[in-house]
């Protein structure tokens, strides 16, 4: 009995990230790695987080992998690259944050280009969650960096006109953050591109949830973003961006378990995202890192 492949009638945009050593995500034409369905014609891509601050809330088995590089964000970012394989750099400038050490925009900028400077991969660079502070930093941020087509984060309904005026005139792109809603995913969109925003420089996040934090939620508008994207839905016909790996270690298993525990929690949430169409996953542990990229190849191999 032959068996019947299902056939799309549109595509993911496809956006390039980064002008040193570009890479290109989205393009998919149907359902990841469904024999027949989907060529995988740009495989997912794995992300490393770099912050620009020690994180203090890690535990230990995530931290003792960057030892003394965890001080020096160009170093970490380095290592991450030449030594773990990251596909991308995530830059976290969490130390602009008030309640942290209210780094300025100047410092933050120094940071990037410290950054920039040490890697030829592409960047993506995400704020703090304090919207004020983030707005005037971003802004700043994306003019250091033009030229250099990284992925700035996030836009939110809320939130959105500064980074996006930013990104679109520094010539970057940009991540659209719904919470977990598919309607406000898309009406997000729909006011980016009222702002002349290219559809092909948008990455939707959708909120995440790691294994047993609400995993399943976020799986689940995840997969219909995608069957809504490629069955003709321009407005949510973009890729996807994860960030499973903070959500992982947050969770008290991952902290408060044995040692591989944490490990074994970001690959399963890594894992589900992957299948559900994440075409950027942010990553923490390396060992996590290197069994997801494996799956990737294998999976994209057998396809």
């Amino acid at each position: 009995m032959e068996r019947l492949i299902e056939k799309w009638q549109d595509k993911i945009n496809e956006v390039v990230i980064g002008s040193k050593k570009p890479i290109k995500i989205g393009g998919e034409t149907g359902v990841y790695f469904i024999d027949g369905e989907d060529k995988c014609p740009n495989p997912p891509k794995v992300a490393m987080e770099v912050w620009d601050m020690e994180p203090e809330a890690w535990p230990d088995v995530l931290k003792s992998n960057f030892e003394k590089a965890l001080r020096d964000p160009a170093e970490w970012a380095k290592m991450c690259v030449d030594k773990f394989s990251a596909d991308l750099i995530c830059l976290r400038l969490a130390s602009i944050h008030p309640d942290l050490k209210n780094t300025s925009s100047q410092e933050a900028g120094k940071t990037l280009e410290k950054v920039l400077k040490a890697i030829s991969v592409p960047l993506v660079i995400i704020g703090s969650s304090s919207p004020e502070k983030d707005n005037e930093v971003m802004a700043h941020c994306a003019n250091v960096a033009k030229g250099e087509n990284c992925l700035f984060g996030v836009a939110t309904q809320e939130n959105y006109k500064t980074l996006t005026a930013a990104c679109l005139s520094a010539g970057h792109s940009i991540i659209s953050e719904a919470p977990i809603d598919i309607n406000i995913a898309k009406q997000l969109n729909i006011l980016i591109c009222d702002m002349q925003f290219p559809l092909d420089k948008i990455v939707i996040h959708h909120a995440t949830g790691a294994l047993g934090y609400g995993l399943e939620y976020t799986y689940s508008i995840m997969e219909r973003t995608r069957l809504a994207g490629i069955s003709g839905d321009k407005m949510l016909s973009m890729p996807m961006i994860s960030f499973a790996g903070q959500e992982a270690w947050r969770t008290k298993e991952a902290k408060t378990y044995a040692k591989d525990t944490g490990v074994l929690w970001e690959i399963a949430t890594c894992s589900a995202y992957l299948n559900s169409g994440a075409d950027i996953l942010v990553m923490n542990h390396p060992k996590s890192v290197k069994e997801i990229k494996k799956a990737i190849s294998q999976l994209c191999d057998k396809n």
